[in-house]
């Protein structure tokens, strides 16, 4: 498949109820092995892949590492790769937007992008985020790839589950204005309560993407509630630890 042919299967395969199932890599080697099981996209974490090289979360990878680990990542499977591509390495749209003209000449078909300040607090107003996810839609077109674009909201992460409910709303009004803006998913990680989950996904006009912690711990859960992604983040990344761990104390 070419690179515009990767996007577009990438694309189709987000079915409501029956989920595309990405299980984070970081590096080529875990890229080869989940598409050898049958996976048929490949999803980078950016936690595990900083933390893989190390280096903390947040963008303290430096680009150009990031740019030739996808780059090996992308040259080393034949199925679609989607970055998690974090804040874009960068706060204003232009430059957000050349930076990922960067990851798809790397090779990538989707990009996973947030909406969290990152290195700082709290999240970009709407406005500027949907300025920012424009602008990487318009340099995706001109490169001639209808790259995915995952668009991440982190409302839920890491804050107390007893709110939820009363982040919806707003969840909701990022959800229709990155859609507008020519989002292609929209990711909720940390939102677990299934009946939350359930009224994203029929309010939303964009599929909806969860990741499996917390209450959500089985796929045949979250494709009932219509979700159309499954991520797990860094859980791969720390069960790999837990096992090198394991083994190298079990040496005698």
């Amino acid at each position: 498949m070419s690179q515009a042919e990767k996007a577009t299967r990438l694309a189709n395969l987000h079915q409501k109820g029956r989920p595309l199932v990405l299980y984070n890599i970081w590096d080529a080697g875990g890229a080869k092995a989940v598409e050898k099981a049958g996976a048929p996209a490949v999803a980078t974490g950016s936690w595990s892949m900083a933390a893989a090289h190390g280096y903390d979360d947040g963008e303290a990878i430096p680009l150009d590492f990031v740019l030739r680990i996808v780059e090996r990542i992308c040259a080393s499977v034949d199925v679609p790769v989607t970055v998690d591509f974090e804040g874009g390495y960068a706060t204003d749209p232009d430059e957000v937007a050349e930076n990922v003209r960067k990851v798809i000449r790397a090779g990538a078909a989707g990009v996973n992008f947030e909406d969290r300040v990152v290195k700082g607090e709290g999240l970009h107003p709407i406005a500027a985020q949907t300025a920012r996810i424009r602008a990487i839609k318009a340099v995706a077109a001109d490169e001639g790839i209808p790259i995915v674009l995952n668009a991440r909201t982190d409302l839920f992460l890491g804050t107390d589950p007893a709110r939820h409910e009363g982040h919806l709303s707003e969840a909701l009004e990022r959800e229709a204005a990155y859609a507008k803006a020519g989002a292609d998913c929209f990711f909720v990680p940390g939102l677990t309560d299934t009946g939350l989950i359930s009224k994203v996904n029929e309010i939303a006009s964009l599929p909806i993407n969860v990741m499996m912690m917390g209450e959500l711990n089985s796929i045949k859960q979250v494709a009932s509630l219509g979700v159309s992604r499954v991520s797990y983040g860094p859980g791969p990344f720390f069960e790999f630890l837990a096992n090198v761990t394991k083994a190298c104390t079990a040496i005698e």
